[in-house]
């Protein structure tokens, strides 16, 4: 089995060929530089690699150009012609053109198989995050999951939060004394906040079937890694959620998957693209949230990859724990791109041959300055590094061949048509039936009852909130008039209206909207 994955260098004014270590590829790393400098190539051929080693790969699609992966690299390519010249100027003998195993996914379900979760997986804080929502907006929505574990109410979409929000607000009173303050007007920002993200096309994540783990964690029949693609250039419409969904997804994988200490390649590698969205107005406790998750996650064989423009888009404490680095030019136009570009050089190993600083600067397409680990987990020396080329396809495939793959897909038919079992909204909507009918008929009853049950009947409603309007008292009053005949047909004549309002009043706006 092979130990390592092949980066680059070698040939004229290179170093020796550079390599990553497989035991070492779960202690993360970094791949960053300036737009057009090569990060986009550079994802693909580390994707072939982990691929072509049994280790399966999810990364997010961001400009469309990853698709390739599905498609063998040809030599009359427009974009391959000087492919082999570099391949055997860095001594890459074994340089040939294959297809790598796809899977596409779109959380639209436009460009790939659908991709869903709960509400409930998604949890609060992470919802919160997605829903940009203040201290207190959070706080009423950690009531409402409390309450939902409390009373049985599977949360699987967003119309079961929706439903369940309403009924927060019906019941306010009494939980405001359980859990604090819980306001209407705190109520209706979270409502208007999940409206905008079903606009979004939001709702289309929410949903069952939700998304199994382990069929992102496939070999296919020879023992090459999937690797899983997620159709990003829609989603980045929507950087919120393009986020939140790819940390969900890291969260998942760190709350099921097993401890397996130091493996010899890792179980799964993750690419985080466009990772600067994560962090960007991030609340505190998201990012100890991420820093968490990337220091724990190796230990169950997760290696994750952040892709950006610069590493200062990275967190320190999280930047830190990124061992394997491949670092694009940068440039330096202004003030504070010369900063950063100087502390992006003082997080290598210094190699004596050279300025760090200045390679960053000078390298060109398709170069880089990297550093890998080496024996024991120590950074290696940075070197300047001919990126070695591709074997699948530069840039994306057709529409109709994309459909062929999704057709031949062992995923397709499992996630294609959502289900929508018995949950929140509709439990719920079952209690305000049952309610409604009860109301209804303890009206009936009232109508017909003697004085002193009416007063009762009424004394009864005061004290469990429900408002008795004045016409309601004065029907039961002895019929010992002309107008008290009259008021009796008129009762009769909005019999059913009367109701339907004191069930309004019961219930309020369960339904409104819908």
């Amino acid at each position: 089995m092979t130990e390592t994955i092949f980066i680059g260098g070698g040939g004229e004014s290179y170093a020796e060929p550079q390599e990553m270590t497989l035991k070492y590829a779960n202690r993360h790393g970094l791949i960053a530089g300036a737009t057009g400098t090569g990060k986009t190539v550079t994802l693909q051929i580390l994707a072939e690699s982990f691929s072509n080693a049994g280790v399966p790969v999810i990364l997010s699609d961001v400009k469309g150009d990853l698709s390739g992966l599905a498609k063998a690299g040809s030599a009359t390519h427009k974009l391959h012609g000087p492919f082999m010249e570099r391949a055997a100027k860095i001594g890459f003998a074994d340089y040939s053109y294959h297809a790598t195993p796809v899977t596409f996914w779109d959380l639209y379900g436009e460009q790939g198989h659908p991709v869903r979760t709960t509400v409930a997986e998604m949890g609060p804080l992470l919802l919160a995050r997605l829903l940009e929502l203040s201290e207190a907006q959070e706080g009423i929505l950690n009531i409402a999951f409390r309450l939902a574990d409390e009373e049985g109410l599977a949360l699987l979409d967003l119309k079961d939060l929706q439903a369940l929000l309403v009924w927060v607000g019906e019941n306010r009173a009494e939980l405001s004394l359980r859990y604090g303050n819980v306001s209407t007007a705190s109520i209706g920002a979270i409502q208007r906040r999940l409206l905008v993200l079903e606009n979004q096309g939001g709702a289309q994540l929410f949903g069952e079937p939700a998304l199994e783990l382990s069929d992102l964690m496939r070999c296919d029949a020879d023992g090459r890694g999937m690797v899983n693609i997620l159709a990003a250039d829609k989603l980045m419409a929507a950087p919120g959620l393009y986020a939140t969904f790819l940390l969900w997804l890291l969260s998942e994988l760190f709350e099921e998957l097993p401890e397996v200490g130091d493996p010899d390649k890792p179980k799964l590698v993750f690419f985080f693209d466009e990772a600067h969205l994560l962090f960007d107005d991030a609340p505190k406790a998201l990012i100890d949230k991420v820093e968490q998750v990337a220091r724990l996650i190796r230990s169950k064989g997760v290696g994750v990859y952040f892709i950006t423009q610069s590493p200062a888009d990275v967190p320190e404490d999280i930047l830190g724990q990124l061992g394997n680095r491949i670092q694009h030019a940068l440039r330096a136009f202004t003030a504070r791109d010369r900063k950063n570009l100087r502390l992006a050089a003082e997080t290598y190993r210094e190699n004596p041959r050279f300025s760090t600083e200045d390679a960053i600067r000078e390298v060109g397409v398709g170069e880089a300055v990297t550093s890998m680990l080496q024996k024991k987990g120590v950074p290696g020396i940075v070197e300047r590094t001919l990126i070695r080329p591709p074997s699948s396809q530069l840039g994306p495939i057709s529409p109709s061949e994309r459909a062929e793959f999704l057709r031949q897909s062992d995923m397709a038919g499992k996630y294609d048509q959502p289900a929508d079992r018995r949950s929140a909204y509709e439990i719920l909507a079952e209690r305000a039936a049952k309610a409604a009918a009860e109301a209804e008929a303890a009206e009936d009853a009232a109508e017909i009852a003697p004085e002193p049950m009416a007063r009762e009947y009424n004394a009864a409603r005061r004290y469990s909130g429900a408002r008795v309007s004045r016409s309601s008292a004065r029907r039961v009053k002895p019929r010992d008039s002309f107008g008290s005949a009259i008021g009796e047909a008129v009762i009769k004549e909005l019999k059913g209206t009367t109701g339907r309002r004191i069930v309004r009043g019961i219930l309020g706006s369960l339904f409104k909207g819908r």
